[in-house]
């Protein structure tokens, strides 16, 4: 056991310049904080197995659905089911800084979507 941050987290960097810190990741849970820049976002995608929950830290996230918008503020979150067709977006001037929960672990469990 340890107390975990982005001072001694795992860091990697995923889509356009968006950063990744694994706070925990183990067989059954994952919890990442990431910090997405301004006009950025991920693909749409789903995951057959991983349920998960976002976590809006700083900034404001647009999220889509199944082709509904939401608008996240800071400290408040969003459940996402599995098989559930979702994107992330940060339409805002400002860093969008959130936690992604996963459970089990999304890695290897993502289905983007053709267009």
């Amino acid at each position: 056991m340890k107390i975990s941050s982005v001072a001694n987290a795992e860091h990697y960097i995923w889509g356009e310049n968006c950063d990744g810190w694994h706070l925990v990741s183990s067989e059954s849970l994952s919890v990442i904080q990431e910090r997405m820049p301004p006009g950025r976002s991920e693909k749409m995608h789903f995951h057959k197995f991983a349920e998960q929950f976002f976590y809006i830290l700083t900034g404001i996230a647009t999220i889509e659905v199944n082709g509904k918008i939401f608008t996240l503020k800071q400290n408040q979150g969003f459940h996402i089911p599995p098989n559930t067709k979702h994107q992330l977006r940060n339409e805002q001037n400002v860093d969008l800084i959130f936690t992604v929960t996963s459970t089990p672990p999304s890695h290897g469990d993502r289905f983007e979507q053709q267009v």
